[in-house]
């Protein structure tokens, strides 16, 4: 028996506290009544309606990486119609979905699943999972790099204090290793402006202990069971 909570977001139907309002509004039941906060079910031999629908049968759970190029959003949703970086994964026998993002203009690692629980997990802010990015900037000074591993506060909350590694430089020009570890909005962009510099290309190179290593630009490819279970770590 599991909380209905868990269950919904299992299936990829919402997030735990979508589907716990979900559940307030008295738009779940089971077994033909209404569910509570707090009810639990067996998902394999109770009826589960959201809405009157059954739940939709549980798929075989995929795990992928893809190396986003830029020009791609990684909403499922884009009003503007531009290219979604889904489109590139749609392929892999699944109906998966982005963990977490990559803004428009930013290329490199992002993990696709079907599997609620785990896209959760990763996503919340208690786990911290470390992500590491190579950006290239301008205006490269070396007391930059010094303001640049300051801990600012971001919509309100104060991040942890980056690591922050100079890889080479050419001028102004420079290649900076970041690695932090919350996932706020267009975070190391807005980290860098803060420090007074200018971000010319930003690439995400690994999350947790998943690196994007020599995967080819555009392509994907599905995680190993021992990267799934260092990831769920």
């Amino acid at each position: 028996m599991e909380r209905l909570q868990k269950i919904l977001s299992a299936r990829g139907l919402a997030s735990r506290r979508a589907a716990e309002e979900w559940i307030k509004a008295g738009r779940v039941t089971v077994n033909g009544k209404t569910a509570a906060l707090g009810d639990t079910a067996d998902a394999d031999t109770d009826e589960i309606c959201v809405d009157g629908n059954p739940l939709p049968r549980q798929e075989r759970l995929v795990y992928l990486v893809l190396h986003k190029p830029r020009g791609y959003v990684t909403t499922l949703h884009d009003e503007k119609g531009r290219p979604d970086a889904a489109q590139l994964v749609a392929d892999c026998g699944a109906r998966v979905y982005p963990v977490g993002r990559l803004d428009m203009d930013s290329e490199g690692l992002l993990l696709f699943t079907n599997d609620g629980a785990f896209a959760n997990r990763l996503m919340h802010p208690s786990h911290q999972v470390e992500k590491t990015y190579e950006v290239q900037v301008s205006g490269y000074a070396a007391e930059k790099l010094t303001l640049l591993r300051r801990p600012i506060v971001l919509d309100g909350y104060r991040i942890a204090p980056p690591e922050v590694r100079l890889l080479r430089r050419a001028g102004d020009k420079a290649w900076v290793q970041v690695v932090i570890h919350e996932g706020r909005n267009r975070q190391v962009r807005r980290m860098c402006q803060a420090a007074g510099l200018t971000v010319l290309r930003l690439k995400r190179t690994r999350e947790g202990d998943l690196r994007l290593g020599d995967l080819p630009l555009g392509k994907w490819r599905s995680l190993t069971e021992a990267e799934i279970e260092n990831l769920k770590k």
